[in-house]
């Protein structure tokens, strides 16, 4: 390498994991707390990609994987914000030793269950004919 780095090793449940940095001025805890934010992100692209359906799009034009792509960020940020406004934490369908917050799939359950509710209707009725300023057509002209 033509830079320095520094690398620290961290026992992580069965084996050890290095992280590795050029910024020689972090501390370890430091090092690991950005290793644990960047990994978030990380778990937030795979939410999108095989949640969401980001990596199943069939567009090939620019302009229309990039539309694509900030369709299933609003949709990821909506779920995180009905997800964030529930009154209960969700049940986990799918139990991890260890964890105990739910997941983004177990929250998209609740959404679609609440979908399937004869009461959704009168949340979001359906129009013969769209109105002028619908909630859709707010939230396309932000992504726009």
């Amino acid at each position: 390498m033509k830079r320095q780095v520094r690398v620290t090793w961290i026992f992580r449940r069965t084996s050890y994991v290095a992280l590795v940095t050029t910024d020689l001025s972090l501390s370890v805890e430091q090092m690991i707390e950005y290793y644990g934010a960047r990994w978030k992100i990380e778990a937030g692209f795979k939410e999108i990609k095989q949640e969401i359906g980001s990596a199943k799009s069939q567009t090939r034009d620019a302009h229309a994987v990039l539309n694509h792509l900030n369709f299933c960020m609003m949709a990821a940020t909506l779920t995180w914000i009905y997800a964030d406004r529930l009154q209960y934490e969700p049940d986990r369908k799918y139990k991890i030793r260890g964890r105990a917050s739910f997941a983004f799939s177990d929250v998209r359950r609740i959404i679609a269950e609440e979908a399937l509710n004869p009461d959704f209707q009168s949340i979001c009725p359906s129009h013969a004919q769209s109105p002028q300023n619908s909630f859709v057509e707010t939230l396309l002209r932000m992504v726009a």
